[in-house]
């Protein structure tokens, strides 16, 4: 019994032993993940980033590389980005590369309140200066110089807690100023310069990253195992539907495909369509800041190529529609940074085919409706023929080349041209017409033209 106890304690202090050299070893490597990060600031990538630092830090890792290239974004998704990069217990690299990218308006301030930033040759940032939508500059000082001064005093918190300059960040946002590599590193904006990502991790093995908290860590990068991130189908989908001008498309579509079934009922696929592109639409623009005066105004736009189509306003309304919708759409996401609104182009390339849709669709159903019907009970009111026996009050007619039963309220002589007027059953209800009119050559007449022929050659 006593040597069963002791072979049990080797057995679980070699066990013990094992489990703690695997835990050495589990922490001991520590992998420097890259996220590259080649979109607008919006709810998408916000979300992409704050997932890509939660991984981070549930692996342990060395660093998270942040290689960014964006033009800039909202200003909400901004905040929230850097509030997790602020937060994050794992020392966070923001890289602008590869050469010829930007770190434009919300970029910038992205860049400066990382641990560290770094910036590939031929690469620029900065132009971080607030833009009003729908404002007069002159007329809403007071309103614009807060957004100003409450971005200026954001920025200037990022560069004094990063230990940057505070005056050359600043007056990326007051005077829109940007920066090349060369002069944000001599000015003490950025930490270093990097051609590749392998250059970058070689000069930051060593480096000794000051945390917020005042907390020192060397970074041991070189040789360490570097894993990319890779955004989920519901980030990729989220990222797509956040861009603008998709989201506009994909309404313009839903909406032409909904109103082509509303006015040919029964087609099913276009309201399928029209209904999914609708909704996509609905959920990209609820991740976006929107504006109730471009919604206003496209539908403005929709009502006034309707009216075109039925009143026939000669292009006078058609034109105001396709002015209402490009005003309406570059309006229509309130956001200060120009690359995440609506681009004109795109605001132009869709109105106009809009119009001309919208005017052909309405126009031909318009059209028809006015025409006569020419099938069933009705398709026959309205049509001329020809009595082939006396009507009085029934008789036989000759029309569309085929005999019918017909009743007349008066005594119709045979061979008299015929108008029908309505249907009873199987019968026609006809009228005479004026003997004047064109005359329509019947059966009757055919045999009476020739029996004519027959008596004048045997004379």
């Amino acid at each position: 019994m006593v040597n069963y106890d002791n072979g049990m304690r080797t057995i679980g202090s070699l066990l013990l032993g094992f489990s703690l050299l695997l835990g050495v070893h589990a922490s001991a490597r520590a992998d420097v993940l890259v996220l590259e990060f080649d979109d607008q600031v919006h709810p998408g990538s916000a979300e992409l980033v704050a997932r890509s630092i939660q991984l981070a830090e549930q692996q342990h890792a060395q660093a998270l590389i942040i290689k960014l290239r964006t033009p800039g974004g909202l200003v909400d998704s901004m905040h929230e980005i850097v509030e997790h990069i602020l937060a994050s217990k794992v020392p966070i690299v923001v890289y602008v590369a590869p050469s010829g990218a930007r770190a434009a308006s919300a970029g910038f301030v992205i860049l400066i309140s990382a641990d560290i930033a770094a910036m590939a040759p031929g690469t620029n940032t900065g132009a971080a200066h607030p833009v009003a939508i729908g404002l007069d500059e002159e007329k809403s000082k007071t309103l614009f110089k807060k957004v100003e001064n409450d971005a200026a005093a954001y920025v200037r918190s990022l560069a004094e807690k990063r230990h940057r300059n505070i005056a050359l960040a600043e007056a990326a946002v007051r005077e829109s100023r940007s920066y090349t590599e060369t002069e944000a590193l001599k000015e003490h904006l950025i930490d270093l310069v990097a051609r590749d990502l392998n250059e970058l991790i070689e000069k930051l093995d060593g480096w000794t990253v000051e945390r917020l908290d005042g907390q020192k860590v060397t970074l041991h990068l070189k040789g360490e195992p570097i894993v990319y991130i890779e955004p989920t189908v519901r980030e990729r989908v989220l990222s797509f539907l956040a861009n603008p001008n998709i989201a506009f498309i994909l309404g313009m579509i839903g909406l032409l495909c909904l109103y082509f079934e509303f006015n040919h009922p029964g087609a099913i696929v276009p309201a399928v369509v029209g209904g999914i592109s609708l909704l996509l639409a609905l959920y990209g623009f609820h991740l976006l800041p929107i504006n109730i005066l471009g919604v206003v105004l496209i539908i403005l736009a929709i009502g006034l190529f309707i009216a075109e189509a039925m009143v026939q306003g000669f292009g006078v309304l058609g034109v105001g529609g396709i002015v209402s919708m490009v005003i309406g759409a570059l309006v229509l996401v309130d956001a200060p940074d120009p690359a995440i609104r609506i681009s004109p182009t795109v605001a132009v390339g869709v109105a106009i085919p809009m119009a001309v849709v919208i005017y052909m669709i309405l126009h031909l159903a318009l059209r028809s409706r006015r025409h006569k019907v020419v099938t069933g009970d009705l398709g026959i009111v309205g049509e001329i023929g020809v009595a082939e026996t006396e009507i009085n009050p029934e008789g036989r007619v000759f029309i569309h080349g085929e005999w019918w039963k017909a009743v007349s309220e008066s005594r119709i002589p045979a061979g008299a041209r015929v108008r029908v007027v309505g249907l009873d059953g199987l019968k026609l209800l006809v009228e005479a017409v004026s003997p004047t009119a064109p005359r329509r050559a019947s059966i009757v007449d055919v045999e009476a033209n020739r029996k004519e022929s027959t008596r004048e050659a045997g004379y």
